[in-house]
C-alpha cells in the first residue's frame, strides 16, 4: 500500500508562527509542507506553483492582493474547488465560525487552543471531515439553535441586509442614510453590526464577498446632483 503523503501549503502573516505551524506538521511523515506564504499574494503564486492538497492558513492576514478573511477563502474556493482548508484564528466570532463553515470549510482552529489539534485537522480535512477545536466546537454548538438557513447573510437583519446590499453596490453610508432616511451613525451601526456577524473585518472584503453572492441592489443609484443655479441671460 502506498504511504499517505499529504501536501500542505502554509499561509501566516507571523514568521514565528509559520514557523511553529511547519515544524508541528513535519512530525508527521504523511505531511509533506511545500511551501509557506506570509499573506493572500503569496498564497496565490504558491497556490499556482504547487499541486498542494490542504491549505493550512490564518484567517486574518493584511497587505496581500486578495484580502483575507472570507472573501479570500471563498475566492479560493472559487478557484481550487479540490482543495481542502484548514483556517487557523484568534478571533471567537460566532460569525466567522458560521460562515466558514457555510462556505465549506469544516476545519476550523483557535490558535488559543493545543498545537495538537492540527495534525488531527490536517487528517480531517483531506478526508473531507470536519474538525473543530474545543472553542470553536462550543462556540459552534452554542450558535447553531438560532441559525435557520445555508448563506452566511442569512444571519443579518432585513435592515443589516439592505445596508449591505446599497453598499456593495457602490453607495456610501451618507448616500445610504439620506435614500433611507436613517441617520449617518445609524447605517455605520447597521453596517458594522452585518460585518461583525459575517466574520468580515474591512469594507473591501465585504464589497467582494457581496459582489460573489450576488448582494447587489439593482434598485440602488448614486444619489442625484443638485441641480445647477440658474444663469441670468443678459
Amino acid at each position: 500500500m502506498k504511504p499517505l503523503n499529504l501536501r500542505v501549503l502554509i499561509a501566516d502573516d507571523h514568521p514565528a508562527v509559520r514557523i511553529g505551524i511547519e515544524s508541528t506538521l513535519r512530525e508527521s511523515n504523511a505531511v509533506t509542507v511545500v511551501g509557506a506564504a506570509r499573506d493572500s499574494t503569496e498564497m496565490m503564486e504558491l497556490l499556482k506553483l504547487h499541486d498542494c492538497q490542504i491549505l493550512v492558513s490564518d484567517y486574518a492576514m493584511p497587505g496581500g492582493l486578495h484580502g483575507d478573511g472570507i472573501a479570500l477563502f471563498a475566492l479560493i474556493r472559487q478557484r481550487y474547488p479540490l482543495l481542502k482548508i484548514v483556517v487557523m484564528t484568534m478571533l471567537d466570532n460566532p460569525g466567522i465560525i458560521h460562515s466558514l463553515l457555510d462556505l465549506g470549510v469544516p476545519c476550523i482552529l483557535n490558535k488559543a487552543d493545543s498545537v495538537s489539534h492540527l495534525l488531527p485537522a490536517v487528517h480531517a480535512a483531506y478526508a473531507n471531515g470536519r474538525y473543530l477545536s474545543p472553542s470553536m466546537a462550543e462556540i459552534a454548538a452554542r450558535t447553531a439553535p438560532h441559525r435557520t438557513d445555508a448563506q452566511p447573510h442569512a444571519m443579518l437583519s432585513k435592515r443589516e441586509l439592505e445596508v449591505v446590499r446599497m453598499f456593495v453596490s457602490g453607495l456610501t453610508v451618507t448616500e445610504i442614510a439620506t435614500l433611507l432616511h436613517r441617520s449617518k451613525k445609524t447605517i455605520s451601526t447597521q453596517k458594522g453590526s452585518a460585518m461583525t456577524k459575517l466574520g468580515i473585518l474591512r469594507d473591501m472584503d465585504l464589497v467582494r464577498y457581496g459582489m460573489e453572492m450576488g448582494l447587489t441592489n439593482t434598485s440602488a443609484a448614486p444619489m442625484p446632483m443638485p441641480p445647477s443655479p440658474a444663469v441670468a441671460v443678459l
